[in-house]
């Protein structure tokens, strides 16, 4: 589906990605791993058309899109929610939903989507009229998720979704991940620091360190290898 072949990205002449390879397979769920400022944001925003690559190649169903605008890729479906919660916070829940279909070929499938959205987040439907910022960070982070599913993705790619969460947000957060791979057949790929979280929910993950891809493989290997209990589980 999405194949990343010897991609690197700069920030103002240092290399934030070198020689990056990897695969994302259709209905696939992958985790992206690695510590903080391994170069997983970076990878993303590369991917999703905000960052340009020094080199290398990115291909969407065997077309390359590395020198796409962002707008794009949206429209191939391969969708970003971004770190941060990002909304817009004087419109309310269901605007900001609706701001997700904003791609010409969503908007047939407007109201099913947002119907789809509901069922998997009951609370906004609660909140559909509430202004966005009067949310609290739990409902923040369903509504991005949301408003990303509006944009009817073929691939969806989330940057550390548990990130300011409680304990118990974050379980929730990844319940929900797991029922839309499943239910949908969406394809996922997760940045996520919560490291044993993210290879529990996963069923393959790729690990980036200091901007390099150094190990991969099943979530359940990986999960119990050695090495990556030292370094990123703290046992």
């Amino acid at each position: 589906m999405l194949k990343v072949e010897g991609l690197s990205v700069a920030y103002d002449g240092l290399k934030a990605l070198e020689g990056v390879t990897f695969e994302v397979r259709e209905g696939e769920f992958l985790a992206l791993i690695g510590s903080n400022g391994a170069g997983k944001s970076t990878l993303l925003n590369t991917l999703s058309g905000l960052l340009k690559p020094l080199a290398g190649t990115i291909t969407l169903d065997g077309e390359r899109i590395d020198h796409l605008r962002p707008a794009d890729i949206v429209d191939r479906g391969l969708i970003l929610i971004p770190e941060g919660k990002w909304v817009f916070p004087q419109m309310s829940v269901k605007e900001n939903l609706l701001m997700g279909a904003y791609p010409r070929r969503c908007h047939k499938r407007q109201k099913e989507m947002l119907e789809q959205v509901y069922t998997h987040f009951p609370r906004l439907k609660e909140r559909e009229r509430q202004m966005a910022h009067t949310l609290s960070g739990g409902e923040l982070q369903m509504l991005v998720i949301g408003r990303g599913l509006m944009a009817q993705p073929r691939l969806l790619l989330l940057d550390e979704p548990s990130l300011g969460l409680a304990p118990r947000l974050v379980l929730e957060t990844f319940e929900v991940l797991q029922t839309l791979h499943r239910s949908l057949g969406l394809s996922i790929l997760l940045a996520e620091q919560d490291v044993s979280h993210a290879l529990r929910i996963s069923s393959r993950a790729i690990v980036l360190e200091n901007g390099r891809l150094v190990m991969t493989g099943n979530s359940a290997d990986l999960l119990t290898d050695p090495e990556v209990k030292v370094r990123y589980l703290g046992m």
